[in-house]
């Protein structure tokens, strides 16, 4: 009888959602390890290593699904601890660069919650899987192996150093402060090139007591962007109703216009940004924690897919790619990136040659388009640095900037806006001919001159009424936008957000 092959193993570097939907993924194929360097909270506690947990984190659709294909069931996990899935745009009242966006019926949705929930759920569910494990309080020290092949890693455990973690396939997911590079240098891995595009921004979060019976209702989320078109420092103000009857506040600012960290000046801050809307909303509200503020939020890339790796190694999550967290790539970007690798590993498995260099190709398209979206606006704020915009892109900000107009009133145009931003779809769907069609008739005739608030929500959040239509609008009667998607990464053609 022929001798059964001793079962493949592969080490997770980062107990990061990235990471634990990677251990996810290859526990198909393989026993897992999930070293990192901290203790894993059992339940919705923070985490020491994501700072960045802190402040609000949305779950775009397009990440969602991406989830739930690689853990089925896992909405309901969420939903079940208290998260909220919410329509958009009905569940959203959000000023956009061009105004604001009628509450028209769902067209995408998101996940919304602590980040320390929604990292929770999925946490017990992968460590749960039959030959996931964790080597927790342990950090890796250096790559096993050669330029030609990765072995393993060298780990730090909280009894002996320099253990020796033999490996099948390594996978990279420790985030911001990953040492990939200095680790595959050492093992004479050369041309990784890095870039960077930084707007200066910072965030500053509180928590706050939702007012009574705004949870029951349905309170929206509540949103004011920064126009990037206009040459002054971007500043936002985002409320997200989260678990346990919390208001999760968020303010941001790039150079020369951030917030701090002082309580007292929280709520003025967030009056005084395009619309007073979300200051208006927090006054009079009762904080639950202090003001958290979180800096060094540069988009930065490493072109791990440009350099001739070691085979037995790829990266994944914020240790390829970080984004200006405005725009919420990070979850999506890494969630599809592996899905994307599942579907390598199902067409040609994990022994296959070369499948490390195959796999951190697999997930670029999606780093490429996120990469392009950030950086596109980013760059024009004053103070930023980075690289320059590629020629061509002021005219596709044009033809962006028309969309989004055509958005704040023309519901086919809404529903192509939220394809793109909750990453549904390839901003090339901006360029499908129906898009095209509605963008070339766009105008903001009829645009909402306040935000769309209905009255109750204006009662019970405390706000007095606005006069005129202020509520959710009705759909104009258009023509459907085409759903058949394009195929394979693209271009993007401007800003998401």
């Amino acid at each position: 009888m022929p001798q059964s092959s001793p079962p493949r193993h592969a080490v997770v570097i980062g107990g990061s959602l990235a990471g634990l939907l990677a251990a996810a993924v290859l526990a198909e194929y393989a026993t897992v390890t999930v070293v990192d360097a901290d203790p894993l909270p059992e339940g919705p506690a923070p985490r020491r290593g994501l700072p960045q947990a802190r402040h609000t984190h949305l779950l775009w659709s397009g990440g969602a699904r991406a989830i739930e294909k690689i853990l089925p069931g896992i909405t309901d996990d969420w939903t079940g601890a208290g998260a909220i899935r919410r329509s958009l745009p009905t569940d959203l009242v959000t000023k956009t660069a061009q105004g604001w966006i009628p509450r028209v019926g769902e067209k995408q949705f998101n996940i919304s919650c602590s980040r320390d929930l929604l990292d929770s759920v999925v946490r017990a569910r992968v460590t749960g899987l039959k030959g996931v494990s964790t080597l927790q309080q342990s950090r890796v020290r250096a790559l096993e192996g050669t330029a030609a092949r990765v072995t393993g890693v060298r780990v730090d455990t909280p009894d002996e150093s320099g253990v020796l973690l033999a490996a099948d396939l390594v996978v990279d997911a420790s985030g911001r402060g990953s040492r990939a590079r200095t680790w595959l240098q050492a093992l004479g891995v050369t041309g990784i090139r890095q870039a960077e595009v930084d707007s200066g921004l910072v965030y500053a979060t509180r928590i706050f007591q939702a007012p009574a019976g705004a949870h029951e209702m349905g309170f929206p989320i509540v949103n004011v962007q920064s126009d990037p078109r206009v040459p002054v420092p971007g500043q936002t103000a985002t409320i997200v109703p989260i678990e346990d009857g919390q208001w999760q506040a968020t303010l941001s600012g790039t150079r020369g216009g951030q917030p701090t960290g002082d309580p007292d000046r929280f709520i003025p801050f967030a009056k005084g940004i395009r619309d007073p809307l979300v200051g208006e909303l927090l006054e009079g509200k009762k904080p639950l924690t202090d003001v958290a503020v979180t800096q060094g939020t540069a988009n930065r890339r490493i072109y791990f897919e440009k350099a001739e790796l070691p085979d037995g190694f790829f990266a994944v999550g914020d240790s390829v790619a970080t984004f200006n967290p405005l725009y919420g790539q990070g979850m999506t970007v890494a969630a599809q990136g592996l899905l994307a690798v599942r579907s390598l590993l199902r067409q040609k498995g994990l022994a296959h040659p070369g499948f490390g260099r195959e796999a951190q190709r697999a997930i670029a398209p999606q780093v490429s388009t996120a990469w392009e979206l950030a950086t596109s606006q980013d760059i024009l704020y004053p103070g930023a640095t980075g690289m320059k915009p590629r020629a061509g892109t002021g005219l596709l900000n044009g033809y962006v900037n028309r969309l989004m107009t055509g958005a704040t009133t023309h519901e086919a145009l809404t529903a192509a806006l939220f394809k793109v931003l909750t990453m549904s779809s390839a901003p090339t769907h901006w360029l499908h001919p129906s898009v095209v069609w509605h963008v070339l008739r766009a105008s903001d005739r009829g645009a909402l001159k306040a935000p769309p608030l209905t009255a109750a929500e204006r009662a019970v959040a405390g706000l007095g009424p606005v006069p005129g239509p202020s509520g959710p609008v009705a759909p104009d009667p258009v023509d459907p936008v085409d759903p058949v998607d394009p195929v394979g990464p693209a271009d993007p053609v401007g800003q998401a957000r």
